[in-house]
C-alpha cells in the first residue's frame, strides 16, 4: 500500500442479513436497519436518488461547504487532524482538502473494502495528505490511529446522517465526537431543517420512482441472500413525515397476508402491516443547537441556504 496511506482494521461486528432479518421480523412494530439497504444495487439507487430534482440535500449541502470554504478556513485555521465517521466515498470532504489543508485525513467505515479504495482514490487526488483509514463501526467507537500526528482535531460528518439516528441515539454519537476531537477540537456536520412537509414528502416520493425502488430492493436483497421466498411485488413503497416526531419515515407495506420462512422461523405479515426501513429526523437550527450544547459542542456558525432548507453547522468542543 502506498506509504501515503495507513490502514487500521478493528475487525468491526457486522450483524449479517439473515441475522437482522429474522431479528426485525420478530418484533411487535417489524423493522430493519437503513444499513441493509447499500448492497451493490442499493448504492447506485442510491446515488441516482442523490440526483433527482426533488432531493435537495445533496446539492445543496455542496452548494454551502463551496460558497463557505473561505469562512470555514478562517475559523478552523489549517492543518488539523480530520477525520469523518462513515466516510463512503469521501465525496464532500474533496470540497475542504485543498483549502484547510489537514495535517492528515482519516476516513472511517464499517466496509473495508470500500475504505481502502476510497483511501487510495483520496492519496491519488491529493498525493500532498497522509490517510489513515480506519474499519471501524463508528457507531460504537471512533479510534484514532497512533500513526496520526498530535494536533488539533476537526471532525466532519456531512449528509444530514445525524438525522439516522434517534435523538438519544445522536446525543450519544455527539458525546463521543466531544470526547474524540478534545478541547478546543471542532464538528462540521450537516443537518437537515424542518420544513414544509409537501417539501419533504416529494423528496421521499421523487416522481421518477428511485427512493420506492432503492426501498424496495432491501426485498430483492432479502430474498437474494437470505433465501426468504418474499415476492417484492406484495410490497409497496411508504414515506411520509412524522410531525409529532419531527422524522420522516419510510415503510414497506404489506399488499396482502403472507407468510415469511427463515431457518426454521415464521413470520406472518397482515395486509397493510409495515416493514419500518428508515428514519429521517429534522431539526430546527435552535433545536440542533441545544442538542449540541447537550453533548458539550457549543456553535461557533452556521449556514443555511436562502430557502432555509438544510444547514451546515460548525461546533467546537
Amino acid at each position: 500500500m502506498d506509504k501515503t496511506i495507513t490502514f487500521h482494521d478493528h475487525n468491526p461486528r457486522i450483524e449479517s442479513l439473515q441475522e437482522a432479518v429474522i431479528k426485525g421480523l420478530s418484533k411487535e412494530f417489524k423493522s430493519i436497519a437503513p444499513k441493509y439497504f447499500y448492497d451493490e444495487r442499493g448504492s447506485q439507487l442510491f446515488a441516482e436518488i442523490c440526483e433527482q430534482p426533488e432531493y435537495y440535500p445533496p446539492y445543496i449541502e455542496r452548494t454551502i461547504l463551496s460558497g463557505s470554504v473561505d469562512e470555514i478556513l478562517y475559523l478552523t485555521g489549517t492543518e488539523r487532524i480530520t477525520f469523518e465517521p462513515g466516510a463512503g466515498e469521501a465525496t464532500k470532504i474533496r470540497l475542504l482538502l485543498d483549502a484547510l489543508k489537514p495535517s492528515a485525513y482519516l476516513p472511517m467505515d464499517i466496509s473495508c473494502e470500500y475504505l481502502k479504495q476510497a483511501a487510495a482514490e483520496i492519496v491519488d487526488e491529493f498525493p500532498w495528505l497522509p490517510v489513515h483509514a480506519v474499519c471501524v463501526d463508528f457507531t460504537h467507537s471512533i479510534p484514532i490511529p497512533n500513526t496520526a500526528p498530535e494536533g488539533n482535531r476537526l471532525a466532519f460528518f456531512p449528509g444530514s446522517s445525524i438525522g439516522n439516528f434517534t435523538p438519544n441515539e445522536a446525543l450519544n454519537f455527539l458525546s463521543m465526537v466531544r470526547s474524540t476531537i478534545g478541547q478546543g477540537g471542532m464538528l462540521l456536520i450537516g443537518v437537515d431543517t424542518k420544513k414544509e412537509p409537501a417539501i419533504l414528502h416529494a423528496a421521499y416520493n421523487d416522481a421518477a420512482g428511485v427512493t420506492a425502488k432503492f426501498n424496495l430492493n432491501l426485498i430483492h436483497r432479502i430474498r437474494n441472500e437470505t433465501g426468504v421466498d418474499c415476492d417484492p411485488e406484495n410490497f409497496e413503497h411508504q414515506a411520509f413525515y412524522n410531525a409529532d416526531l419531527g422524522r420522516v419515515e419510510m415503510h414497506l407495506i404489506s399488499r396482502c397476508e403472507q407468510t415469511l420462512h427463515l431457518n426454521g422461523h415464521r413470520f406472518q405479515l397482515h395486509e397493510g402491516e409495515t416493514l419500518h426501513t428508515e428514519n429521517s429526523y429534522k431539526y430546527s437550527p435552535d433545536e440542533f443547537i441545544r442538542l449540541a450544547e447537550r453533548a458539550g459542542l457549543q456553535p461557533i456558525r452556521h449556514w443555511l441556504d436562502d430557502e432555509k432548507l438544510f444547514a451546515v453547522y460548525l461546533l467546537q468542543a
